[in-house]
């Protein structure tokens, strides 16, 4: 009789999958993180070669459902040792939007118009950049293709071994709120990141920051500035501890 759990040693399939660092092999976009679908399948035939998996098709042989609101989902189900799991996912494009059969447009809140000022002479506002920066954006979903379909077969794939253990803690993030709603578009840092430096800087050292990168309010702060102010912070953190410890 197969066991449910091959057991390696004292492990079982989940705490082998579990254990194998992926870190090397992920791939970020638009907040969220990716496995390389082609190690993940070798990393699970190393270890099981007689592992299988399945993608779903309809009576036509077509490997995805479609909705014409909701937009298109792929399945798949990975079985190892007699336990099968199953796994599905949506088609989306680049920014993490539901794709359908054609192009569609949608309308954000546009988180640059805050840090924009008003140009009283066209009404519009624009940044510090001269860009303008309107209330409100409209996007682009273009329809989806074969090749759409078929990234997302693999990447269901790679969520399916996820399941079984296989890089399941990079999956934690999803549990968050969206990382779009945490960053801005020309690079400026984000709420989250401006009410740490506010908490962390007095009034005077607020102000040597400003005259120092050129900015009138630290909303203004980019990203690459943000990283800057906060490892010198932590420096003098860590030499104030160091004399506290040598006093």
């Amino acid at each position: 009789m197969i066991e449910i759990e091959k057991i390696e040693g004292n492990k079982s399939v989940f705490e082998t999958l579990n254990a194998i660092n992926v870190n090397d092999h992920k791939e970020e976009k638009n907040g969220l993180s990716y496995v390389s679908w082609a190690w993940a399948i070798a990393e699970l035939f190393k270890h099981y070669p007689e592992a299988e998996y399945t993608i779903w098709k309809d009576e036509k042989g077509l490997p995805y459902v479609y909705d014409e609101k909701t937009g298109y989902m792929v399945y798949t189900s990975v079985t190892i040792h007699g336990q099968t799991k199953e796994m599905w996912l949506p088609v989306m494009d680049g920014a993490n939007q539901s794709m359908k059969a054609e192009p569609y447009s949608y309308t954000v809140k546009n988180k640059n118009h805050k840090y924009a000022k008003l140009d009283k002479d066209t009404g519009k506002y624009f940044d510090r950049y001269g860009n303008e920066q309107p209330e409100y954006i409209t996007k682009t979903v273009e329809a989806a293709t074969m090749f759409d379909i078929n990234k997302t077969i693999m990447r269901c794939l790679v969520k399916n071994l996820a399941m079984f253990g296989l890089g399941l803690y990079i999956y934690a993030g999803e549990d968050l709120p969206e990382g779009s709603e945490e960053t801005y578009l020309d690079g400026y840092i984000s709420e989250r990141d401006l009410q740490i430096l506010n908490n962390m800087l007095n009034d005077k050292q607020a102000e040597y920051v400003l005259n120092e990168l050129g900015i009138s309010d630290l909303s203004q702060m980019t990203n690459e500035q943000y990283g800057l102010v906060m490892r010198s912070l932590q420096k003098k953190e860590q030499e104030k501890d160091g004399n506290k410890r040598t006093a």
